[in-house]
C-alpha cells in the first residue's frame, strides 16, 4: 500500500489528537481520585454542623457535592455544555429538584408506583435554588449548565432545600464552570425573640418566621425567601443579619476546600464585541428620542412600548444599510444596551421615574369589593396598570387539599384548607398565547401570594377555603396585587381575618465597577415598581404583611449581592408603602363583613346517637346521597356521636334538616334513666333469650337467659313466657362497644321496692315479689 504525504499527515495528527486525549483522560482520573473523600465541615453558632464532601460520587460530572445535616443528605451535580448554543444571549440554567420516597424509605402511592412528574414543593425549591445561584454567573456565559439535586437520605427533621443549595454551591466552586461564588445559606427562624439557626422541622412549627438567606463574600445578601406570623421589623432585620453571618461559615469552608482541589476554571467565549463606530451610531440614533419617550410621564405601558419598538425599527433599519455586512441582531442587541443605559441614567439624572413619581410614590390605586351576588366574597384591585380579579369560594372541610406523603413529611401538614391560584392569561400584557398548564412562574407568585395571607386567617375555621386571583392587567408586581385584591375578597366573604394584608414590590438601580457591589458608587431604591423597572433595575423584593408586621418577604437580585445596609433602607420603604396602602384598601372594606350573604355557606354540628347512626345514613349511604343531591348539604362524621352538617346556604340547611328530622322521626329515643325499672314487651323468643322492647320504634333488643332468671334456664319456655307478655327489667345503659342495650330480669327477683317506668303510660309504684 503506497502512502501519501497528505495521508501521513493525516495519520500523525490523529495519533497526537489521541494521545492528548488518553493524557486528559489520565488528568481527569488523577483529579478524581486526587479529591476522593475530600470534605469539610461547617460548625454554626449554635453547635449544630453540616458536611460537605466531593469527589466520591458522580465523578463524571464537571462538580458534584454532598451536602448531609443530621440524617438528611443531597447530592447535587453540575454539569455543563463545552461550547455555548449559536445565537444565543441568555445564560440557559435549568435546575432539577426532585424528592424522593426512597429517600425516605418509602414507596409512592400512585398507580405507577414511581415518583411521576414534579410536585409544587420540588418546582419551588428548584426556583430557589435558581434565584441564589444565577446572580453569579458571568453575565458573558453562554453555555447550557443543569444542576441534578438528588435526595439521598431524608430524617423528616431537616429540610433539603437549604442542603441543595449549599451543595449546588460547592459543585460549581470545585467545577471547571466560570461561577463567581461560593454563596452560603442557612435557614433561620424565630421563637421567643430568639434567632433560630436551621431549626428542626418540629422548631419550624413554633416558629414566627421561616426564612432562607443566600448571601456570598463580605456580608452581601443574594436571596431572600421567606413568611412569618406578622414578624416586627426589627426582628426581621436581626435574622437577616444572624442568616448573613452564619452564611459567612459556609463560605469560607468551600473556599478552604477550592484551593486545594478546584479545577482550573474555563475561559469564558468572549462575545464579539461590535466595532465602536457602530455602537457610536445605534447609540448617537437612539439616545435623544429615547430620553424623549422615558420623559414623557403621559406614556402609559403600551404606548412606550410601542414608541420604544418603533424606535427599534427605525434604528436598526438605517444602522443596517449603512453596515450591511452586521447581523440585524446585533444592531438589536446594541439598541437593548442603549436603552437600558439612558433609562438607568435618567433615573438619577432627573430622581424622577419615567411616569413622573419620585423614588417613594405609588401609583394611582382604586379598590373595589361585592361585585357579583353569587359570589360569596369578591373584590377588584387596581394599582396603576396593574388589576387583579379576586374571587373567594367556602365550601367543607372536605374540600381540603390532600398532601402527598413527602410533602407531608416535609412539611408537618397533611392537608391544606387555604389555597390560593394564581392565574395570569396572555391578555394581561395585551399578547397571543397559549393558555395550558400551569406555569413555574404563575405557580411561585401565587405560593408567594399564599404565604403572605395564611397568617392572617384562623386556625379554628370550619370552612375550606380557595381564593383565586386573576391577573387582567399586568405592568408590573401582579402577586403584590394579588395579596393587596385577596385580602379584600376575604373580609368581603367574613372570613374573620386578624387584619388586613398588603403588598408591595420595591425596586433598586445601582452604579458599580468591577463587579464590586459591595461598594456601591450609588444607588436609587424605587417603590412600587413598573414592569419596565423591574426589566432595566437590578433587584425585585417583594413584601407584604399586615400593619404590625411582616407575614412573607421574596428578594431576587441580578447583580452579584448587595449590602446589609440597602436591604435594611429597602425594608423600611416597604413598611412605609404598606401603610399607604392599607389606608386606601380601608376606604372599600375595613374589617370582615359582619351581616350574612344568602349565597355563604353554613356549617352546624349534628348529635347523634351511636345506635341512630344507621338509621341516619341509611342502608348504603342512601340517606346521606339523597340529602346531598336534593339539597347539596353534605354530613362529615367527625366522631361516634356527632356529624358535621355543611349546606352551601341557610335554605339548603333549612331544607337538609327536615330531611334529617323525618329520618330521625321514628327514632325519638326517650331518655333511660341507668338504673331504672321499666316495662319491656316481648317480640320473639330466641334459644338464647328473648327480644323485647321498651317503646314502640325501639329496635328490639336481647335479653338473654342469663338475665332471665336467678335459676340457670335452656330455653325462655322454661319460664312460661310468650310473645306480646309484658315483663319488668332494669336498665343498665348500653354496651361501649357495640352499642346494644344492657337489660336485667334476674335483679328484680330479689326483695326491693322500685318504680316501673312505662314508656307508654304514667310511672307505677309497685312491690317486687321474692
Amino acid at each position: 500500500m503506497i502512502f501519501t504525504r497528505k495521508t501521513w499527515k493525516l495519520f500523525n495528527n490523529r495519533l497526537k489528537c489521541l494521545a492528548a486525549a488518553r493524557l486528559n483522560n489520565h488528568r481527569c482520573l488523577q483529579s478524581a481520585a486526587s479529591i476522593d473523600g475530600a470534605s469539610v465541615e461547617v460548625n454554626f453558632s449554635n453547635g449544630r454542623n453540616m458536611t460537605i464532601s466531593s469527589g466520591k460520587l458522580a465523578r463524571f460530572a464537571n462538580g458534584t457535592a454532598v451536602c448531609q445535616m443530621g440524617d438528611t443528605a443531597v447530592m447535587v451535580t453540575a454539569v455543563a455544555k463545552a461550547k455555548a448554543t449559536p445565537g444565543q444571549n441568555f445564560m440557559p440554567l435549568v435546575v432539577d429538584y426532585r424528592l424522593k420516597n426512597a429517600a425516605s424509605g418509602r414507596i409512592p402511592m400512585n398507580f405507577m408506583r414511581r415518583e411521576l412528574g414534579p410536585s409544587e414543593k420540588e418546582i419551588l425549591s428548584a426556583r430557589l435554588i435558581d434565584r441564589s445561584l444565577r446572580p453569579l454567573f458571568n453575565k458573558d456565559y453562554r453555555n447550557e449548565t443543569q444542576l441534578v439535586c438528588n435526595m439521598l437520605a431524608m430524617d423528616a427533621v431537616h429540610s433539603p432545600d437549604v442542603l441543595a443549595i449549599n451543595a449546588a454551591s460547592m459543585a460549581l466552586s470545585l467545577s471547571d464552570i466560570p461561577w463567581n461564588g461560593p454563596i452560603g445559606a442557612v435557614r433561620v427562624g424565630l421563637c421567643d425573640g430568639e434567632v433560630l439557626v436551621n431549626p428542626t422541622r418540629r422548631e419550624l412549627q413554633c416558629s414566627q418566621l421561616d426564612l432562607v438567606v443566600s448571601a456570598t463574600k463580605q456580608n452581601l445578601v443574594v436571596m431572600l425567601e421567606g413568611k412569618g406570623n406578622v414578624v416586627l421589623m426589627q426582628d426581621l432585620l436581626k435574622a437577616i443579619k444572624q442568616g448573613t453571618r452564619e452564611a459567612q461559615l459556609i463560605i469560607h469552608e468551600i473556599e478552604r476546600l477550592q484551593k486545594s482541589y478546584g479545577r482550573k476554571k474555563r475561559t469564558v467565549d468572549e462575545v464579539l464585541e461590535p466595532e465602536p463606530e457602530l455602537v457610536q451610531a445605534v447609540r448617537s440614533m437612539c439616545e435623544m428620542r429615547l430620553r424623549e419617550i422615558f420623559q414623557d410621564e403621559q406614556h402609559d405601558k403600551m404606548s412606550r412600548d410601542m414608541a420604544v419598538n418603533e424606535v427599534r425599527a427605525n434604528v436598526i433599519d438605517k444602522v443596517w444599510s449603512s453596515y450591511p455586512d452586521i447581523e440585524p441582531s446585533i444592531i438589536g442587541e446594541e439598541f437593548n444596551k442603549a436603552c437600558r443605559l439612558i433609562f438607568r441614567e435618567l433615573i438619577f439624572e432627573r430622581n424622577r421615574r419615567c411616569d413622573g413619581r419620585d423614588y417613594d410614590s405609588l401609583r394611582n390605586i382604586s379598590c373595589q369589593v361585592d361585585m357579583y351576588k353569587p359570589l360569596h366574597g369578591s373584590a377588584l384591585f387596581q394599582r396603576g396598570q396593574t388589576q387583579v380579579f379576586c374571587t373567594v369560594s367556602l365550601d367543607s372541610p372536605e374540600s381540603a387539599m390532600k398532601l402527598d406523603s413527602l410533602a407531608a413529611l416535609d412539611s408537618g401538614l397533611k392537608a391544606k384548607n387555604f389555597m390560593l391560584h394564581y392565574e395570569f392569561p396572555p391578555y394581561a400584557t395585551g399578547e397571543v398565547g397559549r393558555i395550558g398548564p400551569l406555569g413555574r412562574r404563575e405557580l411561585g407568585h401565587g405560593a408567594l401570594a399564599e404565604r403572605s395571607l395564611l397568617p392572617t386567617l384562623p386556625h379554628d375555621y370550619p370552612f375550606t377555603v380557595r381564593l383565586t386571583s386573576e391577573v387582567l392587567e399586568s405592568n408590573g408586581s401582579s402577586s403584590m396585587a394579588s395579596v393587596c385584591g385577596g385580602s379584600l375578597a376575604l373580609m368581603d366573604a367574613g372570613v374573620p381575618v386578624t387584619a388586613p394584608a398588603a403588598g408591595v414590590a420595591i425596586g433598586l438601580v445601582t452604579k458599580y465597577e468591577n463587579n464590586d457591589t459591595k461598594h456601591l458608587q450609588d444607588y436609587r431604591i424605587l417603590t412600587d415598581i413598573l414592569g419596565i423597572e423591574d426589566y432595566m433595575g437590578d433587584m425585585d423584593m417583594k413584601v407584604a404583611g399586615t400593619r404590625k408586621g411582616f407575614t412573607a418577604i421574596q428578594a431576587d437580585l441580578k447583580i452579584p449581592g448587595i449590602p446589609l445596609k440597602v436591604v435594611m433602607e429597602s425594608l423600611q420603604k416597604a413598611t412605609d408603602a404598606k401603610s399607604k396602602i392599607l389606608d386606601i384598601m380601608g376606604e372599600a372594606i375595613r374589617e370582615p363583613r359582619k351581616y350574612r350573604k344568602d349565597c355563604w355557606p353554613v356549617s352546624e354540628s349534628l348529635h347523634v346517637e351511636p345506635h341512630q347512626r344507621s338509621q341516619l345514613i341509611g342502608p348504603g349511604g342512601l340517606h346521606m346521597k339523597r340529602i346531598y343531591l336534593e339539597t347539596g348539604t353534605t354530613l362529615t362524621a367527625a366522631d361516634d356521636s356527632s356529624f358535621t352538617v355543611f349546606a352551601p346556604s341557610q335554605a339548603a340547611m333549612d331544607e337538609a334538616k327536615e330531611l334529617i328530622d323525618g329520618y330521625m322521626l321514628k327514632e325519638r329515643v326517650p331518655d333511660l334513666e341507668f338504673g331504672g325499672i321499666y316495662t319491656a314487651k316481648i317480640t320473639e323468643l330466641r334459644d338464647t333469650g328473648v327480644m323485647v322492647i321498651l317503646y314502640p320504634s325501639m329496635p328490639p333488643a336481647l335479653l338473654h337467659n342469663s338475665q332471665l332468671d336467678q335459676r340457670k334456664i335452656a330455653h325462655p319456655s322454661a319460664l312460661n313466657l310468650e310473645v306480646g307478655q309484658e315483663i319488668q327489667v332494669k336498665y343498665f345503659g348500653r354496651d361501649p362497644v357495640s352499642g346494644f342495650m344492657r337489660l336485667s330480669r334476674k335483679v328484680l327477683q330479689g326483695p326491693a321496692v322500685g318504680i316501673t317506668r312505662s314508656l307508654n303510660k304514667a310511672p307505677v309504684a309497685e312491690e317486687s315479689s321474692s
